[in-house]
């Protein structure tokens, strides 16, 4: 008998799903997602929603906590919605995020292969480098930055992000009562008027400096020049101050055009010892400490040789090859975006003479590129794969193959399509060794993936 809508059911928190919702089954074995719950909850659930072979519920009433749950230190977590696991222990956000890999990879890619314990997060609060505030109104009609709630696009207020450092939450408020006293209107989405979209803010892990830009509709800003005194006073690590233009109606964040109000338009910071520039489009990883564990791992699964050719496919920026590029004869990167092979160059250039002289980036898409480094004969002995969400499409995979590496290392932040592709991989002669989940974004249901592979034909 389907459940209907409304209907109270005492249920009890099996484990969490890839989406941060417990999971817990109905009398009649019906999979039962619910945000907000940990494993071991005993909670008495609403039903919001049947769809058949799996259900949605709130949390109507908690009967017996988990012994994994902690207080909430948030007052908009649930509203807000990206800390989804502030309310449980980080040792056991830990282990659900292990289960949760090795669930994707037992399930999807039908695999039985060591999934190892997720390495932490050096920092759990504060770690993020890059925040993006949108800003709206409080209820008394003051600007204000927030984040949006689930599945809208309603500002929840949150003047203190504990997952931003401070300073940047310091930024944003101090922007937003600079906007209240200058008479600066923060955009509406409905009407099409007002002027401040976002808050864009990066900050160096290691260097300090600090890059402030304001998403607007155009490029004026009103009161610049005391905008920008007052910010520096205020706040000395402040390194540039930039206005991006965004003037269509989108849910994208960034403009295409930027201009600059203080400062060179970008940050520096270091990554594995990879000099680096940021500016507002620059991809970079928002977790510093935690992307260097990650990097470690991927160049310990790499074990790379002297005389080897390191193939770097989705290089972004070119800073996990880069990072190993002292332990390789020659270094090739591959990314589909133009600024970002810009970037990867002057990294390399950065690194001085014998870096840049054995590594070569260029722009193409990495399938395409691939197949074509495949036809050309290019035998590398690692290929380290860094794909999107969506993985790694079947050219890539089928390149990788035709180029016979002795060793495959795939980063993911989609444990789901990382195992999809490493199924791909053993049934074309690749042995999947190991799983390292690292926790790139504490409080959040998202986890990295680094597996790596041996060549067995």
């Amino acid at each position: 008998m389907p459940l209907q809508k409304n209907q109270l059911l005492t249920l009890r928190i099996e484990r969490l799903s890839s989406d941060g919702s417990g999971v817990a089954h109905s009398p009649e074995g019906e999979a039962v997602f619910v945000p907000g719950t940990a494993p071991g909850d005993e909670a008495q659930v609403r039903i919001v929603k049947d769809c058949g072979r799996y259900a949605f519920g709130i949390l109507d009433k908690l009967l017996t906590p988990s012994p994994d749950r902690i207080p909430v230190d948030c007052a908009v977590a649930g509203p807000c919605g990206g800390c989804s696991l502030r309310h449980m222990d980080y040792a056991a956000e830990l282990r659900a995020k292990q289960e949760s890999v090795a669930d994707a990879f037992r399930r999807i890619g039908g695999l039985d292969v060591p999934v190892l314990d997720a390495l932490p997060s050096p920092e759990v609060d504060r770690y993020r480098n890059k925040v993006q505030f949108p800003v709206g109104r409080d209820k008394n009609g003051a600007p204000c930055i927030g984040f949006y709630a689930g599945r809208t696009h309603r500002i929840v207020p949150c003047p203190d992000c504990r997952l931003q450092p401070g300073v940047l939450n310091d930024i944003g408020n101090a922007l937003c009562s600079f906007f209240a006293a200058h008479g600066i209107q923060p955009y509406d989405e409905e009407s099409g008027k007002g002027l401040v979209r976002h808050i864009f803010l990066r900050r160096g892990t290691h260097s300090g400096q600090i890059m402030v830009c304001l998403v607007c509709t155009r490029p004026k800003l009103p009161h610049s020049e005391e905008l920008v005194a007052a910010l520096r006073e205020q706040f000395s690590d402040i390194a540039s101050v930039l206005i991006n233009v965004n003037a269509k109606k989108t849910n994208v964040i960034l403009g295409e055009e930027t201009v600059s109000l203080y400062g060179p338009g970008y940050i520096e910071d270091t990554l594995c010892g990879v000099p680096v520039r940021l500016g507002p489009l620059s991809f970079y990883q928002v977790n510093t400490l935690a992307a260097e564990r990650l990097y470690g791992i991927a160049a310990e699964y790499a074990q790379l040789e002297p005389s080897d050719v390191l193939l770097d496919l989705y290089c972004g920026m070119g800073t996990i090859g880069l990072s190993m590029a002292g332990r390789c004869r020659e270094l090739i990167g591959v990314e589909i975006v133009p600024e970002a092979i810009d970037s990867a160059k002057a990294n390399a250039a950065r690194m001085g003479d014998a870096v840049a002289a054995k590594s070569r980036f260029f722009c193409a898409d990495a399938g395409q590129a691939a197949a074509r480094l495949a036809a050309e004969g290019l035998r590398p002995d690692v290929i380290m794969l860094d794909p999107p969400r969506k993985g790694c499409d079947e050219t890539t995979l089928s390149a990788v193959v035709q180029m016979s590496p002795r060793r495959v290392v795939y980063v993911s932040c989609n444990p789901s399509t990382a195992a999809r592709d490493a199924a791909w991989l053993e049934e074309h002669g690749y042995h999947a060794e190991k799983v390292q989940p690292v926790d790139l974004f504490p409080r959040t249901r998202h986890c990295e993936v680094v597996s790596c592979y041996t060549k067995t034909m």
